[in-house]
């Protein structure tokens, strides 16, 4: 069962998420945090498969966050996915640099979101 971490600032976006990943057939186990700090707190004490990353977030953005990430011995291969509503030309390429190994723009398409963080943990595991 693949655990997926959710670091997002928005309780609207983490119920959709919730909703969504927790209905589907691959039987996601979801932990969420509110924060980036709180994210990387969890992912120290208990490694996901895979983040999923809030790009605008107060206190430390999400891309600051990965490259935190990134340097943490223990969760240097965890997928990292940024899920963003920047959409300008060249965000994709930042997320990308920042460490995060996928970009999914929201608002999310609620049928694909759950293959599409599969297909990512898959490519990772190759």
């Amino acid at each position: 069962m693949p655990r997926v971490l959710y670091i997002e600032d928005n309780r609207d976006n983490r119920v959709l998420v919730r909703r969504v990943l927790l209905a589907s057939d691959y039987q996601f186990e979801l932990e969420e945090a509110e924060s980036a700090i709180a994210g990387i707190e969890m992912a120290r004490r208990n490694p996901p498969d895979l983040i999923l990353m809030d790009v605008s977030m107060p206190e430390m953005d999400g891309l600051t966050a990965t490259g935190y990430i990134r340097s943490i011995p223990e969760l240097r291969h965890t997928v990292i996915v940024a899920l963003t509503a920047n959409v300008m030309d060249g965000d994709r390429e930042r997320t990308l640099q920042a460490g995060c190994d996928g970009y999914i723009r929201k608002p999310i398409d609620v049928d694909r979101l759950p293959d599409e963080l599969l297909s990512y943990l898959r490519s990772r595991h190759q």
